[in-house]
């Protein structure tokens, strides 16, 4: 019996590697694996759903879960995490030394709906008193022109976001004062090249990270992997037959970061940062499936619904094919 054949958009990551050389195969699926940085997969699939599955940026699929068409269902495996506490932005001259100093302030940000915002909005306002409306949003690319928000949104009054202009770029903004802060998931040119004007706001991120670990239990989930919705309902199937996949292919690169013979990635001290985040948080430390991210889930749903980008606030359980949660019993 022939496979189906499935194409899947997403990056060369050292979890997904094993599904990208063919190494693991999916249960009934050709994979046609087409390696592309996350922008360009978001943007293909979400604008003209081009692929069968992809990676997708977490809050797009949110918000897509919030529209009555619904175009994909995903599968609880998360191929980004990221602490993003890193990914805040000053300008020197701006005046913001801690994070209520950016109440007030004009915030950058690429995309509103973009996930890692949302999870520094959040941070912000759980952790520090920065509320998500006592800032200005501007929107735009970082380093190239012409960068629109890739889905339509409709945010409350209070909310407010304005597109920046045809020819500016955040990076050069931020640079320039032009804006005095800015959330992104990209470093900005600015930063290497600025001389010290741009700076991040904790420069010490790596202890404020853990630190944020260590209260919350939380390692932010970036993506997810969806499906679109008519590929699912023609078979239901190839929902576990992915999940058991990803799982598969990301058993293998916790073996080769446990391999001690020889060093698998050309990091020096591998092995020791291995051991410190097994220490930190646990041997699964990039848990994948549902009930283990049933808080970070929460949490991130719970931002996404407070800063307007859904209507109701969704739970964890609604965002994933049901054939993915749960398998048989020996």
């Amino acid at each position: 019996m022939s496979k189906i054949k499935l194409s899947l958009g997403c990056w060369n990551y050292d979890r997904t590697r094993a599904l990208m050389d063919g190494s693991v195969q999916p249960d009934g699926i050709d994979l046609n694996y087409l390696n592309m940085p996350v922008e360009e997969t978001f943007f293909r699939m979400m604008r003209h759903r081009e692929f069968d599955a992809a990676e997708l940026s977490l809050s797009s699929y949110t918000v897509s879960r919030s529209k009555s068409e619904q175009p994909f269902i995903a599968i609880p495996v998360f191929p980004s995490r990221f602490f993003r506490h890193s990914c805040i932005y000053v300008n020197a001259d701006a005046g913001i030394r801690e994070p209520k100093d950016l109440i007030g302030k004009r915030i950058g940000t690429p995309e509103y709906q973009m996930t890692a915002p949302v999870w520094i909005r959040g941070i912000l306002s759980d952790h520090y008193g920065v509320p998500v409306d006592s800032v200005t949003y501007y929107t735009g690319g970082v380093e190239e022109t012409g960068r629109l928000e890739k889905v339509k949104l409709d945010l409350p009054a209070n909310i407010r976001v304005q597109p920046i202009g045809p020819t500016q770029t955040l990076s050069q903004m931020l640079l320039d004062g032009e804006i005095d802060a800015l959330h992104t998931a990209r470093m900005p040119s600015s930063f290497m090249t600025g001389g010290g004007r741009v700076k991040r706001l904790f420069e010490n991120y790596v202890e404020v990270e853990k630190q944020y670990y260590r209260d919350t239990g939380i390692f932010p989930i970036m993506h997810t992997v969806a499906i679109r919705r008519e590929v699912y309902e023609a078979n239901r199937w190839i929902a576990q037959s992915l999940n058991k996949a990803f799982v598969e292919a990301q058993r293998r690169t916790y073996e080769d970061l446990r391999e001690t013979a020889a060093l698998k990635t050309m990091l020096p001290w591998a092995g020791a940062q291995y051991e410190q985040a097994c220490k930190e948080m646990g041997d699964d430390f990039w848990p994948y499936g549902l009930e283990s991210n049933r808080k970070c889930l929460e949490t991130f749903l719970r931002y996404h619904h407070e800063q307007g980008l859904s209507k109701r606030l969704l739970t964890p359980d609604e965002l994933f094919a049901p054939e993915a949660l749960e398998s048989f019993k020996i």
